[in-house]
């Protein structure tokens, strides 16, 4: 057993206690976990050396796998403190030694980390704009933001390449494809980080969702 799929067994061990995942089924949590973790893998590898942060982890999903895979040093971040002292302590058992977690918010971590990250990853986190909100402050030039998307509506499309100039982020791939499921449908987006945002970010705490940019 790989060290994925051993990171998987201890998160289905925890999720008896704490709810990591509401996915029950080994079978269903192999495609819906490593699988559509590892489908952004080649987006990954093409953003520039550096730091990768995985926004909104939930149960370490894609940051473990994705961490694992290119060996970039890795920042999980959540804001419940308990999901990432679960996970903190199952990469220390198994020795994923790039691997730390950040309990707290997104934006807190932009203050502190300004344009520290070559990479950030979102799966099922927020619509696109405020996605790209978070992460604009935590990117440096030339950094990617990957979304992961169940479905992707014109409006919010169209909302978010809206928001390319002022945010200094733009698209470079769009990408639909379904798991080997044959029916879990992904959308990915990728934006770069190509200027700093013409708006003062991160705004405060909240706002991004709450009150999304026009």
């Amino acid at each position: 057993m790989d060290i994925i799929e051993r990171y998987l067994e201890e998160v289905f061990v925890a999720n008896e206690t704490t709810n990591l995942t509401r996915i029950v089924s080994r079978e269903s949590a192999e495609i819906l976990h490593i699988e559509d973790s590892l489908s952004g893998l080649n987006y990954i590898n093409e953003a520039p050396g550096g730091s990768y942060v995985d926004l909104g982890t939930g149960g370490g999903f894609p940051g473990v796998p994705l961490a694992v895979k290119t060996g970039r040093d890795t920042l999980l971040v959540d804001s419940v403190k308990k999901k990432t002292t679960i996970i903190q302590g199952i990469v220390d058992k198994l020795g994923i030694n790039n691997v730390s977690t950040y309990a707290g918010r997104i934006e807190d971590l932009g203050r502190e980390m300004p344009s520290h990250f070559a990479v950030a990853t979102a799966r099922a986190l927020s619509q696109l704009p405020s996605l790209m909100e978070l992460a604009s402050p935590l990117l440096f030039e030339g950094g990617l933001l990957i979304c992961y998307k169940s479905h992707l509506s014109d409006e919010e499309r169209n909302h978010a390449l809206s928001l390319e100039d002022k945010l200094g982020l733009k698209c470079i791939h769009e990408d639909t494809f379904t798991l080997s499921d044959g029916e879990t449908t992904r959308c990915m987006f990728v934006m770069q980080k190509f200027k700093d945002a013409e708006v003062k970010l991160p705004r405060k705490t909240g706002l991004a969702q709450k009150r999304p940019l026009k």
